[in-house]
């Protein structure tokens, strides 16, 4: 019987809770001490993959040449050969010119040294493609990868703008020419980078400074050791005391006189690495002066970057955030809770991490009931920063908690009454009783029956003295 309470108790008291979270921080936009001129800014520590500065980032704008990013995708995830060598045919890319004329646009026109007729390789292409921004190469790319039709290949960009997530962009044409239906958002581009950085041989095509085509073509380009092409984006530049900014590199300029200046951009400095998105600076200052303000914009903020934010413990795994009611316990009738790791992340050196609220708490249940083990999921707590979500712990039990035998017993035998088994054995014992009561009655019934005297219709027939006389005297004749 002991052993029969003892099963039945553990069925009703023990609630195992498996949970299993790890950390996950979420973007939080720190304030700038200056502004910066571009309409629309992300600013991601890739480290962390954590957006510290966002501004505008979900405003449409028109991408101009950044959608080299998304061509250069789409070619080297398809190509198997990127040695393939290409010629250039003005059939594929020409009429832009036409287009760019008829609309007074020729400004927009990307200068690079390329020909007609020029054969060169798959690789060549996506260098010149990324590093000038030429209307040649990533035409001619997606001609060949949208196999001889460069509408399909625009249909592969936006197939793959949905996969990865860039829910408010729509391509429609690989080499960022002007387009009112062409449009994306900051973020977007932020989203199509990160995706990009890891696709084999993108960062290292997009991150070159100098490139000189392996293919010489010697019939328009005499002096192939001259032929090279460079960078647009000058924080790369050494010799351009102005802009050149220690550690930056890549990926792409885009500009559109009816869309400003765009800049995506990386930079690293003493382990950190930033990745910047800049679109729509203007082109010129109040006075009409031609201005660089993309460039401007990305090196104060990663100035602001590397000097302003560091790792710091939000919550350390050793402090006490809660606690919970324990039923059964032995001594104290509850458990602390405790983060179950530390939670540390990128933050602004400037802001008081005591300002984060950390008394949103779920517990997984409202009690507990003991034996309570030293780091028992208990619940989780959620951190918060100025409305902004920081990150989700767990919460575990700080402390082993007993149960108590003398509870546990009274408990039992309360609960008993109400339990499966007492009531099935109840529902059994009430059945039998009526049985029995059953056969009982039948019993004596039976038994009564067999004690009254018998109908006369079953005796022995009675006879009259006379007839009795007769036949004694007939027995005494004989």
């Amino acid at each position: 019987m002991k052993r029969i309470l003892s099963l039945l108790s553990a069925a009703i008291f023990l609630l195992p809770f498996i949970c299993v979270n790890t950390p996950e921080a979420k973007a939080v936009s720190f304030p700038l001490k200056s502004s910066i001129r571009s309409e629309s800014a992300v600013l991601i520590n890739l480290d962390a993959d954590t957006i510290i500065h966002e501004k505008n980032a979900d405003t449409k704008q028109m991408p101009g040449p950044l959608v080299n990013i998304m061509t250069a995708v789409v070619v080297l995830e398809e190509c198997t050969n990127i040695s393939e060598e290409l010629t250039l045919d003005p059939a594929v890319y020409g009429s832009i010119y036409d287009v760019l004329n008829a609309n007074d646009r020729l400004d927009d026109l990307p200068s690079c040294d390329i020909s007609d007729g020029d054969i060169l390789t798959v690789e060549d292409l996506l260098h010149c493609m990324m590093l000038t921004s030429s209307i040649e190469a990533s035409n001619t790319l997606a001609f060949r990868f949208g196999g001889n039709s460069v509408p399909k290949f625009v249909e592969k960009m936006n197939a793959k703008a949905k996969e990865i997530g860039m829910t408010s962009t729509n391509f429609t044409n690989p080499d960022g020419m002007f387009d009112v239906n062409q449009y994306t958002t900051a973020r977007d581009m932020a989203i199509l980078t990160q995706y990009a950085l890891d696709v084999p041989r993108f960062e290292a095509i997009s991150v070159t400074y100098s490139y000189t085509p392996t293919v010489p073509n010697p019939e328009r380009h005499e002096h192939i050791d001259e032929w090279i092409w460079k960078h647009t984006n000058f924080m790369m530049d050494p010799g351009n005391e102005t802009y050149f900014y220690m550690g930056a590199k890549g990926v792409k300029t885009g500009n559109l006189i009816d869309a400003g200046r765009n800049l995506i951009t990386l930079a690293s400095k003493d382990g950190n690495n930033y990745l910047a998105v800049l679109m729509k600076a203007p082109f010129n200052d109040a006075d009409g002066n031609l201005k660089y303000y993309h460039i401007e914009d990305a090196r104060y903020l990663f100035d602001w970057a590397f000097n302003n934010f560091s790792y710091q413990t939000i919550l350390a795994d050793t402090a006490e955030v809660g606690e919970l009611p324990v039923k059964l316990a032995e001594g104290n009738d509850y458990v602390l809770a405790r983060p179950k790791e530390e939670f540390t992340m990128l933050w602004y050196d400037e802001s008081d991490v005591s300002l984060i609220k950390k008394d949103k708490i779920t517990w997984y249940n409202s009690s507990l009931t003991a034996p309570v083990k030293k780091g028992d999921v208990l619940g989780e707590v959620t951190l918060e920063y100025s409305g902004e979500e920081l990150g989700t712990i767990e919460l575990v039990a700080v402390s082993d908690v007993e149960r108590s035998k003398s509870k546990y017993n009274l408990e039992v035998m309360k609960r008993f009454p109400k339990s499966t088994w007492f009531k099935n054995a109840l529902k059994i014992s009430i059945i039998l009783c009526l049985i029995y009561i059953v056969i009982c009655i039948y019993a004596w019934a039976v038994y009564k029956s067999k004690g009254k005297p018998m109908k006369p219709i079953y005796a022995v027939p009675k006879m009259d003295k006379k007839k009795k006389e007769n036949n004694k005297n007939q027995d005494n004749k004989q």
